[in-house]
């Protein structure tokens, strides 16, 4: 079955599309505060489809993806019991706020840079530095170094790999698709045991 193919065009013709750039602006900001999907996913394809505006939008990427950190801080400092809380509790986060006080306690400011610059739900750690009244500015500061350093280095490899990745990848997008597929299941199965 060729999905991936067909979803790999998709996200090719969107990464091309005349508003690519405000769409991933919004998508920056939304995945700092509530967003679940990784920036990452529409920036790399962007890159990849236009390698001449990779930095602009590793640019874009990085300001409002900290714009929207702020907010979370905010959040978390402000309206953390009568807005956050709830929320928290309706999708059963409590643990995953518990484990991000737990890390600021013991690690500081690096947490916010680890948030930053890995996979770990940047979100979470936003609104947690607010409820624990972080100092500001290390936090924006840490937030810029870290989510900048993320999104040049993804539009870097894009960049970088330019039309030969963008030909490799049609060629192998089913395979790599399937075996990321196959990669999960495993994965759930033995988690499970």
């Amino acid at each position: 079955m060729k999905i991936f193919s067909a979803m790999y065009e998709w996200t090719m013709k969107a990464a091309r599309h005349k508003h690519s750039s405000y769409y991933l602006s919004f998508m920056s900001f939304a995945e700092s505060v509530f967003f679940p999907i990784p920036v990452d996913v529409m920036l790399a394809p962007m890159a990849l489809a236009r390698p001449k505006s990779a930095w602009y939008y590793a640019f874009l990427a990085t300001v409002f993806s900290v714009i929207g950190g702020v907010i979370g801080y905010y959040l978390g400092y402000a309206l953390f019991d009568s807005v956050v809380l709830p929320i928290v509790e309706s999708v059963g986060y409590q643990d995953k706020l518990k484990t991000a006080e737990s890390w600021f306690s013991e690690y500081g400011i690096w947490v916010i840079f680890i948030a930053s610059f890995t996979p770990v739900p940047y979100k979470v750690f936003t609104i947690t530095a607010g409820v624990m009244s972080m100092a500001f500015l290390p936090f924006v500061l840490v937030s810029f170094i870290g989510r900048g350093l993320r999104f040049f280095l993804v539009a870097g490899l894009m960049r970088w790999g330019g039309e030969a990745m963008e030909e490799k990848l049609k060629i192998y997008v089913d395979r790599i698709g399937w075996s990321v597929v196959a990669i999960i299941i495993i994965a759930v199965i033995i988690l499970k045991m």
